[in-house]
């Protein structure tokens, strides 16, 4: 195959791609995150996500699949030594047949797209990676816009945040922001705009029950983070503060539990899909 690079040793390049791994702020650097899985990188390719570098087995025949990837998805092509492969994939046993070396993007709020449907999701300084994957999963089920990530957090481009969400998160914008403060003026201006989004805080002890809160209009449901729930500023930043009634010996619902049972009503209560 003309224009392939062959690695079969640890050089720089194969140091650089590991680093991904395990250091966000190589991540960061480098402006690039490491995609694996059928699903994932199909999405990638599909949605026109940059794709820098695409690295396969050098040993092993390419099925039909992996062929149109390198095919389609533009960027280098990298033929890996398998042994090296299975490292980048952050996997004990098994060689994946692909590994995307995708582009991070911007984090840009206009990248989530606001309509008279709107449903989007804050997660409020997750601690957990692949917490941020699952949550970003449940809006991509529920046909969410996109999820906000606030304060200092947990990276959603982290390898088990990318797993966790098996590849919903190359279909749904994440966008990272510094503060609450960001987003809620984010939302002033979407409300001057003529968009009136209501933002619905989470919280075991909130003023009412999920199920009585109007979600049939546009709706930015905050979580909070898995330990010490919302900050003080988006308590005060929420228009109202909704509670999903559990029993039994649980004392809560993993935040990312919480989210899917609270775009599950939002979808409830807007009725069918069309």
């Amino acid at each position: 195959m003309a224009g392939v690079l062959r690695v079969s040793r640890p050089n720089a390049r194969f140091q650089q791609w590991e680093a991904l791994l395990r250091n966000r702020n190589k991540r960061q650097r480098a402006g690039e995150f490491l995609v694996q899985g059928v699903r994932a990188i199909s999405l990638a390719v599909e949605r026109g996500w940059p794709v820098r570098a695409l690295v396969y087995d050098a040993e092993r025949p390419l099925s039909r699949w992996a062929a149109e990837m390198l095919e389609r998805a533009g960027g280098e092509r990298v033929a890996m030594a398998p042994e090296l492969l299975r490292e980048l994939s952050g996997k004990e046993q098994e060689v994946p047949e692909l590994v995307a070396v995708v582009a991070l993007p911007d984090d840009d709020l206009a990248r989530i797209p606001v309509g008279p449907s709107f449903l989007g999701v804050v997660f409020d300084r997750p601690t957990g990676p692949g917490n941020i994957g699952t949550m970003v999963r449940s809006l991509d089920a529920f046909g969410g816009a996109g999820l906000i990530v606030t304060g200092h957090a947990a990276d959603p481009y982290d390898p088990k945040a990318v797993r966790a969400s098996t590849g919903s998160l190359l279909a749904v914008p994440v966008v990272r922001v510094r503060s609450h403060g960001e987003v809620l003026d984010w939302v002033r201006r979407e409300r001057a705009a003529g968009r009136p989004l209501t933002v619905v805080g989470t919280d075991e002890d909130g003023t009412a029950d999920i199920a009585e809160v109007d979600l049939t209009g546009p709706a930015l449901l905050v979580i909070g983070n898995e330990t010490a729930g919302l900050s003080a500023g988006w308590r005060q930043g929420c228009d109202t503060m909704a509670r999903i009634p559990i029993g039994g010996a649980a004392s809560s619902l993993n935040a990312a539990s919480a989210a899917t049972v609270a775009l599950y009503e939002a979808v409830r209560q807007r009725g069918p899909r069309p």
